[in-house]
């Protein structure tokens, strides 16, 4: 029996010309952009196709791009086929793309997804600029070497473990002196590189204070709607479809790390047998090879 999972791309997917060929070829896309200009007072298809990437990348723009590029692909899958939503048993979604995955779940619509995510970008980039911080991938160690790493950094600043995407990729967010000395003993501990990530500030822990507040105060004014399948949440790793849960998690969310590897097993476990990646990227793919390489997953790009 086919069992899919539809899964979204988060932060960092984003590119100059995403969305430029899709918006040209099929009026659904170009409408959500469209909707997006009038919500967020200012023409977000410009700068997803012109840049530049200074201003793209930037939390605020970025959050909001990715959010309605993944959307906008969604309806080229439907366009090129009609039948793929019905083997489609959860959805989930990195960070970001966990609010994606709830406006496809019916959650809360399409605008009210795209007001949360800009709320949320603008908070999260208020706690950044308050805390200079970052995010560095350490690849070739595992969870407890990585928590080690942490420790031992933490001479030097504050860091933790933000990401644990798939084995041998986990992400740490800190400040600047925390990251630094993460990348200085990184090697030291058999790490075989560590990548400095293009963010704004240490997500998904203790510094995006007060952002999860703020988050808290516009998720209070959305009715949250039932969510028609299971989507899995990045904060436990496991399928929510009530309301009450999903406002929780989603402000929690910021603030602790992003159980995806775990996600994924869990899917894999529930027999889940067919992945869609939908929106920018293919890094969502990539991630899913290194648990289970013979998995198949079909990209549709934005």
């Amino acid at each position: 029996m086919a069992k899919a999972a539809f899964v979204f791309p988060g932060q960092g997917a984003q590119y100059v010309g995403m969305a430029k060929g899709l918006c040209a070829s099929l009026p659904a896309a170009k409408s959500l952009f469209d909707q997006a200009r009038e919500i967020l007072g200012y023409d977000l298809l410009d700068v997803c196709v012109n840049g530049p990437a200074e201003k793209l990348n930037s939390t605020v723009i970025s959050q909001p791009a990715i959010y309605v590029a993944s959307m906008a692909a969604l309806e080229q899958l439907r366009t090129q086929e009609p039948d793929a939503e019905k083997d489609v048993v959860a959805a989930a979604g990195l960070s970001l793309g966990e609010y994606t995955a709830l406006a496809f779940a019916g959650a809360f619509s399409f605008a009210e997804g795209l007001r949360l995510v800009q709320k949320r970008g603008e908070a999260m980039q208020a706690a950044a600029d308050a805390t200079p911080s970052g995010m560095v991938a350490v690849l070739g160690l595992d969870k407890e070497k990585v928590e080690e790493l942490c420790k031992q950094a933490r001479v030097a600043g504050t860091v933790e473990i933000a990401n644990m995407l798939c084995p041998g990729n986990i992400v740490v967010s800190g400040d600047k002196a925390g990251c630094a000395k993460v990348e200085e003993l990184a090697p030291s501990l058999g790490a075989m590189k560590t990548i400095a990530l293009s963010v704004a500030g240490a997500f998904h822990t203790d510094i995006m204070k007060p952002a999860d507040q703020k988050l808290a105060d516009a998720l209070a004014k959305v009715d949250l709607r039932p969510a028609r399948l299971p989507v899995w949440s990045n904060v436990d790793a496991k399928p929510h479809t009530e309301p009450s849960e999903v406002r929780d998690l989603l402000v929690r969310q910021v603030l602790t790390p992003v159980r995806w590897e775990e996600t994924m097993r869990n899917l894999l476990a529930e027999g889940v047998n067919r992945f869609y990646e939908i929106g920018p990227g293919r890094v969502l793919a990539g991630l899913l090879k290194r648990v289970d390489r013979k998995m198949e997953c079909r990209n549709i790009q934005a």
